[in-house]
Order: structure tokens, then C-alpha cells, then sequence
């Protein structure tokens, strides 16, 4: 082991090639076994379960922060010493993938029907193991320590047979129904959705205002509709009870217009008086508030389309027109009978499918549905209760209390092919119907042989909502992983799926295994364009997260993704800053290198950071201590953002620009015991540092600490550093902290008067006190070194020189002599100059503001500028002047 360590020492190249550090260790992780749980019997359990991506495509920039984050965490915890498992798989989901395929399909000139359903579903099936494996070569580019092992499916047989269990158990207590309903529907797609799938769109459009006349002649009652195609299946107009104006039409019979079919006038509280006419049309069957109000008064429900959104035989001589095109030629018919009093532009919300982009038919069906008030009110209850799920932030915790407060019943069928069938069976002779775990039980339980299965699959969130128990194994109670690792710790997650996912997860793993499904649920933001702007397909403006892997490589783009924005914040997608967080890997790559090859033959027996260490080796070790202790505290509260930033001061500035240019004075010296002592340092903090970062980098920290000297096969099973008292040493941060204000005045004091550090300088110091003189004195290599200095001298008592640059730190005078810095007469002459170009440009600037056509005609803008760039180029006259005056003393 030694032998191979220092010969890989000597092989680190010159840059880091990031393909290849990820083509090694991925496959070296996987086909080592080291995702897998379950290796470590006695340690504590920690689960994540990932949401499953949709095989319907490519993975997208959401994704990559979505599991890089998890993958962070699983990192961090399997360090620590945890059972960590990161269950993978993949969501079938229903409408998008059934969609695809048909798109597919008919670019070859067929369609689902010409299949039929058995041939429909091998192709889906043949899209579903393409595209699971094009998301697991997309996991693996982004380096995902995942538990392949315990890959699942939604529609596995084991996760199917969850959901017919689920389905049975409810609808043996009555929590699920079937029933005509008003559901959303979508044309396009030909299937019912939920309240959810639907995204309210502002829409410019009109406000038709239309006469309905009374039958006995005696007057009108004027109502406004957005939708004026639906009149045809009006079946009353509903005023206020108490609304005086109408009183005496309450009862009465309206004709409605076109139709000519017979309608009352009711009344009903829920209409509001203070709206419009305070009178509205009522269309049961296209309205859900409608459909509820006829049902009060026992309406009837006249459905004017049929699924495609075609008008249809109840139409009349509208019958098979599309719903838009009957608009049209109704708004003109209207107009011509004088029914159409007015026509209003009018902005309103209107639904659109999430999935089609269809604009969404409130449309009376049957269809299958959950009892949500039972379980919203015990998932509240428990979340009240403190019983519930941590929210980080906690703020999202008033998302999901009010979307469980007021739940509507959950319509779950849709009318698709791919899917869990609904679990329900049909006599052909007499109608009855039974729900069953399959036919057999189903003839058992109805004593028929007559069943047909309902046609209908369940929506996808259904299976979706059972995932964090379903993938352990439940309705296996017995179940080996549900008992250890189940619930799970955390659900990481966006914010956009709270209602769809999160919620239904917990209501659901609350009734059917007594807990919540997980701990804590991490909310993170969207990835957002550098605009601010939501990624989509019409913009242009989505990001691959492969092609920023191609470019910059998978470390780069998770460190980027997973510290660019605090819990719940959405993040900008800048390239720059990928191209920041390469920069950053290629600093730790080179860093690295320099230590390995001062490391040549040094193996992990060989260190020892006991005994007697310099100030920049005992502060280092200091640095190191403190940020283990704070980052493990960040990472555990999810603050990944502030993470990054400690991990980036410490390893850019701390460890590259501070300790291992010090570590050279050793490391070149001739003192062996100071050089083993320093070698032994920068190896031990080198290998923590490489574990600190490996969660967020995985590629580049397992590529330097397998050619650093170190004891295991990978640094993803190396003990995460933790916090240890002994290496606190106050002391060795003030010591450290004089020396770099030393060093920095110095080097500002070259910068300002232009001399480079190649030139040797002159250096006074005049120390406060005997302590600080300790202190400068047992450093004064460093000074020496790091200042340059050709004339060094350090002593209380100090004689002030006359001609000097000075600078004063806490606890030190500096001066710098200019006879050795400068050579003064050119110098003086040089700023003359200086102050020739000053008065020019002063001279030039004022006589623009004391024209008046100038002042009189300028911008306000403008002209404050010009005053900014006079009070500037004054003050910098009287600088120069000053230092003229300083330099002839």
C-alpha cells in the first residue's frame, strides 16, 4: 500500500481533467459496493427516498439541485458513521409518458387505437426501460451515490400491489367513492385531472352580457356569462332571496334564448346581490358551483360537449362545432335575436392542463374519487400537535397547512391507458360493482363471472403518494427495510410540488403506517435563468445539466448549484459562476500538487502533529477544527449556501494563499525536524480537507486523497473530521492574524507607490509592547519572506525615520524607508506631472458648469455627474500636492 501511495504521489498531472476523474471513480464507487446499505448493521439508520423523475425525457437543471443536495447530505451522513441509504427510481407518470408515446406514434402514422391496449402498453413499456436508462447514465454523470440495489418503479409489481391495497383499504371505509361529479377535463388529453394539475392563466377576454326573458311577458332578467357557448345547457337563473329586485320573479319561468327551453328563476344565498345584475345563469353541468346549486334544487344536468370539447346532440344546430368556433356563431346569433345587450373586455383566470396546455372544461363525469376531509384532518392534527413534519423553512409550513384546510374531495380516475388500473369490476348483467385486489377475489366477493375491470387508470400522484413506504416493501409489515428504514429522515424537494406531492404523501403514510413518511422536508427554490426568469421551452432559456458537466465538469456544476442560495430561495443559473466554482476545484488541484510533491515518499504511518509545531501549523490546525465544526453544523441545518462560503474561505484563503506559502520556508529549509513536522501538517489537513469537501465535490476529492497518504480504499467511507478541543489555540490565530496585517500593510504600501515584490525593500517595525515583539521576533523569517525585505529590524524603542511610508496594524508601526523604496527627485517630478493633468481636467470640468447654456440645457443627471468627476479630480489634486510637500519634507 505504501509503495503504491508514493508511486501515485509522483503521477498527479499537471491539470485536473475532470472526464476522467469522473469515467474512474464512478464505476469504482458503484461496482464497489459502497452505496449500499445495510453494511453496517449497528449503526444508526438514515434514509432519503429520491422523488422519482418522470421517464419521459431528459433530466433538467431542477433536477441536478434537487439530488445534488441529497446526494450532499447522504455523503455527509454515510461519513458520519450512519446506515445511509438513498433509495432510487423512477415515477411512470401517466398523462406526460402516455402523451410521448403517442406523439411518437403518430410521427409513424399510428395511433393507440389502431394498437389497442395490450400493443399500447409494450410500447410504453419499450419507452419506459429506454428512458430509465438514459435518467441512470444521467445520475451517474452527476455523481450520485445512490443505492442502484434498491431501484424502484412506480408501477414495479411490488409497488402495484401497494396501490390495490391502498385503494381497497379506503374504499372499504368509505374514504373512496365513485360519482358524477364536475371534474376537470382536459380535451386534448381526454382525461379528468385533479385541482392541481390545472394552472390558472390570465386571459384577456370578454364579458357578455345577455337578456333572458320572463315567459308570461312581464319583463327580463339580465345575467353576464365568460362563456357563452354554455347557455345552452342553462337549467335555471338564481338570484338572492333577499335581493328586492327580483322578489316578485322568484318562481317564475324564463325562456331561454335560442334554446327556447323553459327555465325558473330560484333563489339561493349563495349568489351575491352586490355583483353585476345579482343575477346569475345556472349550468350545472359545466360549473362546479353550478353543479352544487343544482343539486340543492334538484336542477337538471344538460352537458352541451362531449369529451373533445365538441359540441354535442344537446347542442342543437350548434352539434359539432368546436367549443370556440360555437362562441363565435352564438355571439352572433345573439346579437341578431337582441339578446346580446353588451359586450365588456374582460381579464380573468382561466384553467389550462398542466399537461396539455389545453384550456381546461369543467365537465360533469364520472369518475372516482378520495373523501379528503378524514384524512386532511388527522394529517392537521398531528402537524398542530408537534407530531407533524419539520418544514425547513418553516415558512412552508403555512403552504401545506392551507391547502390541507381546504382540500376538496380528490378526483383520482383518469381516462388513460397507462397507469395502475383502477382496482374495480363491473357485472355485465346487472351492473353492480366491486373493488378487489384482482378478479379472482372480485368473482369471489360479487359471485359473478360476468366482470369487466374498469377502464381507468389512477392518477400518478396516487402511487406517488405511497413511494416512501411502497418502495420499502409495504404492505409487508415484515418487511426487513420498512422496519429499519422507515420513516425516512428527510424529503428533499421544490416548493412548487408541496400540494401535489408532500401533502399526499403524509395523509397517506399517516393512515396507512401510523407516521409521518419522513422527519424533516428540505424546500429548496427553482433555477431560475440569470434574469430571474422560470426556465421553459418557449423561452430558450433551460439549461442541460449535461452540457455544464461537458464544459465545466459534474464537481463544478454541483458546488455552483448546491451553494448559490439559501432554503427556499430560488436560485439564478449564471455561467460565470460554474465557471468560479472550476476555478475553485482547479486552486484545490494545484495546491494539492504542490503538497504531493513535497510529500515524495510521506505515507499515512508517517504523521505525527503532536509535539512542538510552528504558529502557521498550530493555527492551520486551529482553522481546520473550527470549520469542521461549523460546516457539520450547517450541513445538519441545511444551510448550504453559508457551507460553501466557509469551505471556499478556508481552502482559497486560509489553506492556498496563507498556510502553504509559509509551509515552504520549511519544506525548502534545512531543519529535517521542521520540515517532517510541516509535511506531517499539511498531509493531515490536506485528507480532512478533501473529506469536507467530498459531499459537495465528490470527483476531485477522491482523485487527490487517493494520491495523498491515506489509509482505506475511498475517502466516501473516511470518517467525517469532527471537532476535537485539543486543536483549540487562540494564541496561534492572534500570532497569525499580526503577521498577515504585517504582510498586507506592507504589500499595499508597494502597491501604492508602484514598486513590484520582486524588489527588495527596507522594513522598520516598532512593536507596542514585549508581547508583541515575542511574537514578531519568533516570526521573523516569515516577515523576512513575505515582505522582502533587503534591511529588517524590530525593536521597542524604535527611532521614527523622517522620509518614510508608514502604516499602523494593531500593535505594530511599520515604515519603510523611501530612500530604499524610491528614488525621490524622480518621484517628485513624476506627480508634477500629475498635477499638470489634475489641473487640466479641473479647469476643463469647471468651465462646463459655469457655462450657462450647458447648466440650462443638461440633463439633471448629467450635470451631477460632472460635479462628482470636479469633486474627484480636486481631491485627488490635493492628495498629490500633499505627497510633494511629504516627499520635499
Amino acid at each position: 500500500m505504501e509503495e503504491k501511495q508514493t508511486q501515485s504521489q509522483t503521477q498527479m498531472p499537471t491539470t485536473y481533467d475532470p472526464k476522467a476523474a469522473e469515467q474512474k471513480w464512478y464505476p469504482y464507487w458503484k461496482e464497489g459496493g459502497y452505496f449500499e446499505a445495510g453494511k453496517r448493521p449497528d449503526a444508526k439508520p438514515y434514509t432519503i427516498v429520491i422523488p422519482p423523475p418522470n421517464v419521459t425525457g431528459m433530466l433538467h437543471i431542477g433536477h441536478a439541485l434537487d439530488f445534488t443536495l441529497q446526494d450532499i447530505l447522504i455523503r455527509f451522513k454515510r461519513m458520519q458513521g450512519y446506515d445511509a441509504l438513498w433509495l432510487p427510481g423512477s415515477d411512470h407518470a401517466g398523462i406526460a409518458t402516455q402523451a410521448k408515446v403517442e406523439q411518437k406514434l403518430r410521427e409513424e402514422g399510428v395511433t393507440r387505437y389502431d394498437l389497442g391496449r395490450e400493443k399500447f402498453l409494450e410500447k410504453v413499456w419499450e419507452w419506459k426501460e429506454l428512458y430509465a436508462g438514459t435518467i441512470r447514465d444521467q445520475w451517474s454523470k452527476i455523481g450520485l451515490s445512490l443505492d442502484y440495489s434498491r431501484e424502484r418503479f412506480t408501477m414495479d409489481e411490488g409497488l402495484s400491489d401497494a396501490v390495490r391495497q391502498v385503494f381497497v383499504k379506503l374504499y372499504e371505509k368509505g374514504l373512496i367513492y365513485r360519482g358524477k361529479r364536475i371534474i376537470n377535463w382536459d380535451p386534448a388529453a381526454r382525461t379528468a385531472l385533479s385541482d392541481i394539475e390545472v394552472e390558472y392563466k390570465e386571459v384577456n377576454g370578454h364579458l357578455y352580457h345577455l337578456e333572458y326573458p320572463l315567459k308570461d311577458g312581464s319583463g327580463s332578467i339580465t345575467v353576464a356569462t365568460t362563456r357563452p357557448e354554455t347557455m345552452l345547457g342553462d337549467t335555471a337563473v338564481a338570484v338572492h332571496p333577499e335581493d328586492e329586485r327580483y322578489k316578485d320573479m322568484i318562481g317564475k319561468t324564463l325562456v331561454l334564448p335560442i334554446v327556447g327551453r323553459e327555465i325558473p328563476v330560484i333563489a339561493d344565498e349563495y349568489v351575491e346581490k352586490e355583483f353585476g345584475s345579482g343575477a346569475v345563469k345556472i349550468t350545472p353541468a359545466h360549473d362546479p358551483n353550478d353543479f352544487e346549486m343544482g343539486l340543492r334544487h334538484n336542477l337538471p344536468q344538460i352537458t352541451v360537449m362531449d369529451e373533445s370539447g365538441t359540441m354535442n346532440e344537446f347542442a342543437g344546430r350548434y352539434e359539432g362545432l368546436d367549443r370556440s368556433e360555437c362562441r363565435k356563431q352564438i355571439v352572433n346569433d345573439l346579437k341578431e335575436s337582441g339578446v346580446l345587450i353588451r359586450i365588456e373586455d374582460h381579464v380573468h383566470q382561466v384553467g389550462h392542463s398542466e399537461r396539455s396546455g389545453a384550456v381546461v372544461e369543467p365537465y360533469l363525469s364520472t369518475q372516482w374519487f378520495v373523501k379528503m376531509q378524514p384524512l386532511a384532518e388527522a394529517a392537521i392534527e398531528a402537524q398542530k400537535s408537534g407530531n407533524g413534519v419539520n418544514f425547513v423553512p418553516e415558512r412552508f409550513e403555512r403552504t401545506y397547512l392551507h391547502w390541507m384546510e381546504n382540500v376538496r374531495d380528490w378526483c383520482i380516475s383518469r381516462q388513460l391507458w397507462w397507469g395502475h388500473r383502477i382496482p374495480a369490476w363491473y357485472s355485465e348483467s346487472t351492473g353492480e360493482v366491486v373493488v378487489a385486489m384482482n378478479e379472482e377475489e372480485a368473482r369471489a366477493k360479487l359471485g359473478k363471472d360476468d366482470l369487466r375491470q374498469d377502464e381507468d387508470v389512477l392518477d400518478t400522484w396516487f402511487s406517488s403518494a405511497l413511494w416512501p413506504f411502497s418502495t420499502m416493501g409495504w404492505p409487508n409489515e415484515d418487511s426487513e427495510d420498512l422496519k429499519r428504514y422507515y420513516p425516512t429522515s428527510v424529503l428533499v424537494t421544490g416548493y412548487d410540488i408541496i400540494p401535489f406531492w408532500v401533502s399526499r404523501m403524509i395523509f397517506q403514510g399517516l393512515e396507512f403506517t401510523g407516521q409521518m413518511p419522513f422527519k424533516d422536508t428540505l424546500i429548496h427554490g427553482l433555477v431560475r435563468d440569470s434574469e430571474g426568469r422560470k426556465m421553459s421551452k418557449s423561452l430558450g432559456n433551460g439549461i442541460d445539466p449535461l452540457e455544464v458537466i461537458e464544459k465545466y465538469g459534474a464537481d463544478a456544476m454541483r458546488y455552483m448549484i448546491s451553494t448559490g442560495s439559501t432554503p427556499g430561495q430560488d436560485l439564478r443559473f449564471r455561467w460565470e459562476r460554474v465557471e468560479q466554482a472550476r476555478n475553485f476545484a482547479n486552486k484545490i488541484w494545484n495546491a494539492s500538487r504542490f503538497a504531493l510533491m513535497n510529500l515524495e515518499g510521506f505515507t499515512a504511518a508517517d504523521i505525527d502533529i503532536s509535539g512542538e509545531l510552528g504558529t502557521a501549523d498550530r493555527w492551520i490546525l486551529h482553522r481546520l477544527n473550527e470549520t469542521s465544526r461549523d460546516i457539520t453544523r450547517l450541513i445538519d441545518a441545511y444551510e448550504f449556501g453559508e457551507t460553501g462560503r466557509l469551505l471556499y474561505n478556508f481552502i482559497w484563503d486560509d489553506l492556498c494563499d496563507w498556510y502553504i506559502e509559509f509551509a515552504k520556508l520549511s519544506l525548502y529549509g534545512e531543519d529535517q525536524a521542521a520540515k517532517k513536522k510541516t509535511q506531517s501538517v499539511l498531509a493531515y489537513v490536506l485528507d480532512r480537507t478533501m473529506r469536507l469537501i467530498h459531499p459537495f465535490m465528490p470527483f476531485i476529492s477522491e482523485e487527490i486523497w487517493q494520491h495523498l497518504p491515506h489509509e482505506g480504499e475511498t475517502v466516501m467511507l473516511a470518517s467525517w473530521p469532527v471537532y476535537d478541543p485539543a486543536f483549540e489555540n487562540p494564541e496561534s490565530v492572534a500570532e497569525m492574524n499580526l503577521l498577515m496585517d504585517v504582510i498586507r500593510a506592507v504589500r499595499n504600501i508597494r502597491a501604492e507607490v508602484n514598486v513590484p515584490m520582486s524588489k527588495k525593500v527596507e522594513l522598520l517595525l516598532k512593536p507596542v509592547n514585549e508581547q508583541i515583539a515575542g511574537i514578531i521576533d519568533r516570526n521573523a523569517d516569515y516577515i523576512r519572506r513575505f515582505c522582502n525585505t533587503s534591511e529588517y529590524q524590530s525593536s521597542l524603542g524604535l527611532a521614527t525615520p523622517e522620509k518614510a511610508m508608514t502604516a499602523v496594524v494593531t500593535g505594530v508601526e511599520l515604515f519603510l524607508p523611501l530612500a530604499g523604496l524610491i528614488d525621490i527627485a524622480q518621484e517628485i517630478a513624476r506627480l508634477e506631472k500629475e498635477i499638470q493633468h489634475l489641473n487640466s481636467e479641473v479647469e476643463r470640468v469647471e468651465k462646463k458648469l459655469n457655462n450657462p447654456g450647458f447648466v440650462s440645457k443638461a440633463p439633471e443627471k448629467v450635470i451631477e455627474e460632472e460635479r462628482a468627476k470636479l469633486a474627484d479630480y480636486s481631491d485627488k489634486r490635493s492628495k498629490v500636492i500633499a505627497r510633494i510637500e511629504e516627499l520635499r519634507g
